[in-house]
């Protein structure tokens, strides 16, 4: 295809869009709709993990030092664990001040230790492990450590959430993919329907010769941009949804200690994850209907 052919072609396109503005309108409605649940599942999902996050952050290991270990050999500990490829954080804990809070705690029971001159408490490491899928065996490897005398760890918890995790990962990609495919169906079928209403505009272009690829590429930058005009105003509803969202609901979830991710902070992502579902649903489908249209129209040439 030429040069002169392939702009004009394209600015066919470009007109097409415009010259029926029901069809096209009824297009964009359509892929919107899917793109925004795909975004609301997309949110739900970066929150979901926000909270594991800082559950995950909670489910800490207590590492108990030896009574017959020095400050050297402390030192050497906490050394050791902060070297340890997947712990996070590393903190010490004095067995005086792990007394002293002990004793807060206790309030009015706290009479009970008034006889203790010195910490019956050994000195300890609070330790936060960064991936707990390998929990297990990161403990392992700290009991096996010169001067530790015993490690406090809560392995039931971080093996449900790593499952916990895991299942959100999977329900989400399998929405998204659901959704893309609803999507590809409902904007192809939409875009047949277009062709049907243009029926006779495609005949007589057929009738004075025009090969299919010629036929085809005004529908495809249609389709494409139907795809790109549907990203862009669906992000934006999109945020607009989620700011009334964290509006009507930020007290109840300030008050279980969890806040909203910033939409801001994801907007490019979720708009390049618009933008290509859109161009795709719209390229792919137009091509597909018009393949399909054609055939049952009986109108497929070979001059390609």
């Amino acid at each position: 295809m030429k040069g002169s052919s392939l702009r004009y072609l394209t600015r066919e396109g470009f007109r097409n869009v415009w010259v029926n503005k029901m069809m096209s309108i009824a297009s964009v409605a359509v892929l919107m709709a899917c793109l925004l649940i795909i975004g609301i599942g997309a949110m739900a999902y970066f929150n979901i993990n926000s909270l594991l996050d800082i559950v995950e952050a909670q489910n800490i290991v207590m590492v108990y030092v030896s009574d017959e270990a020095d400050d050297v050999k402390t030192s050497e500990l906490r050394l050791s664990l902060e070297n340890m490829d997947n712990i996070a954080s590393c903190e010490f804990v004095p067995k005086e001040d792990a007394f002293q809070r002990q004793v807060e705690l206790m309030g009015g029971d706290s009479a009970l230790f008034e006889g203790f001159k010195t910490s019956p408490l050994p000195d300890a490491f609070k330790v936060t492990v960064k991936d707990l899928s390998r929990f297990k065996e990161t403990v392992s490897e700290i009991e096996k450590l010169d001067g530790v005398y015993n490690v406090r760890e809560n392995s039931d918890l971080a093996s449900k959430l790593v499952t916990v995790r895991r299942a959100v990962t999977i329900v989400s990609a399998g929405l998204v993919s659901m959704l893309f495919l609803v999507a590809l169906f409902i904007i192809s079928n939409t875009i047949r329907i277009t062709m049907f209403s243009r029926k006779l505009e495609i005949n007589i272009m057929k009738a004075v010769g025009a090969t299919n690829s010629f036929i085809r590429w005004p529908f495809m930058v249609e389709g494409v941009l139907l795809g790109i005009i549907s990203a862009g105003v669906s992000v934006l509803l999109l945020w607009g949804l989620y700011e009334l969202i964290i509006y009507a609901f930020s007290s109840v979830i300030t008050m279980l200690g969890f806040s909203f991710v910033p939409f801001l902070s994801y907007i490019w992502y979720i708009f390049g994850a618009f933008l290509a579902i859109g161009i795709i649903t719209g390229s792919f489908g137009s091509m597909v209907s018009m393949n399909r249209y054609l055939k049952e129209e009986r109108s497929v040439v070979t001059n390609e």
